[in-house]
Parts: structure tokens; C-alpha cells; sequence
């Protein structure tokens, strides 16, 4: 498992430093409230900050959401057992058809997409997780080979 995770890692190691959209700003135009511009001390990215901001994932653009990517895979398998998370099951729900224009899913890399293969089946599979049910879902419906809508 260590190695997938430090070859995922490396995926999404030429991502820019700062998203377009901050999942504050999403957040924000979730609530049809002005979107703030990204201030790195306000958006940065911590388990409070995924768990605060939840909502704005669904706002983001698909270079914001590849942004916040690699976050929230590491935040889903940090708390795989952790049923508690609004941040993780908004995140599994992002990973669902359909892609969207411009794609999210689409502009992924093969190695972008193996990482989020990876951790799904993680998510899916591991005894202890408490993402069973959603993460299997976005497999079947995207992205294990077979896919339903892929």
C-alpha cells in the first residue's frame, strides 16, 4: 500500500500552487453568497478547512476540483473508518457520473486516475471502512473497467 500512495502522490505532483476557486469561494456561491478570492492564510487546506467547506465542491471548476484532489484523498483514507464526515461523503459523491463540461473526470491523467482508482478500492474493500457502500457506487458507475457510465 505505501508504494501506491507515494506513486499517487506523484500523480498530482504538477498541480498549481493555489486553485482558481477556493473551496471557500464554492462554498460561498453554494450559498449564492459573493465569492471570496483565495487568501492562502483563509485557504488552507487542513481537515477543519475540508470538514468547514464541504459544500463548495460541487461549485468548483475542473481545474479547482483536481486542485483539491489529492486532499481529499488523503484526508478519505486518513478517516476511512470515520463515519462522521461530511468532507468524505461529499467527496465520494464528486467521484460519481456524470463528468461534467469541462470535464473533471476527462482531465485527469492515467496516473491521476489510477490514484483515484487506488483509494476507492481502499475505501471499498478495507474491513473497517465506513465508505463501503458510496465508494463501490462510483467504481461501478465510473471507475472500475466496465464502468456503467464510463
Amino acid at each position: 500500500m505505501g508504494g501506491d500512495i507515494a506513486n499517487w502522490i506523484k500523480a498530482f505532483a504538477n498541480l498549481p500552487v493555489r486553485p482558481v476557486m477556493s473551496l471557500r469561494g464554492g462554498n460561498a456561491a453554494d450559498d449564492s453568497e459573493p465569492v471570496p478570492s483565495y487568501e492562502p492564510a483563509l485557504d488552507t487546506v487542513t481537515p477543519v478547512y475540508l470538514e468547514t467547506y464541504f459544500f463548495g465542491l460541487a461549485q468548483l471548476d475542473s481545474a479547482s476540483w483536481r486542485f483539491y484532489l489529492p486532499h481529499f484523498l488523503s484526508y478519505a483514507l486518513e478517516n476511512v473508518g470515520n463515519t462522521a464526515s461530511n468532507a468524505i461523503e461529499s467527496f465520494l459523491f464528486s467521484l460519481r457520473p456524470p463528468d461534467r463540461d469541462p470535464p473533471r473526470f476527462g482531465a485527469l491523467s492515467y496516473e491521476q486516475r489510477q490514484a483515484v482508482v487506488s483509494v476507492l478500492d481502499q475505501l471499498a474493500f478495507s474491513d473497517h471502512s465506513a465508505w463501503k457502500e458510496p465508494a463501490i457506487i462510483a467504481l461501478e458507475e465510473y471507475w472500475a473497467p466496465g464502468a456503467t457510465y464510463r
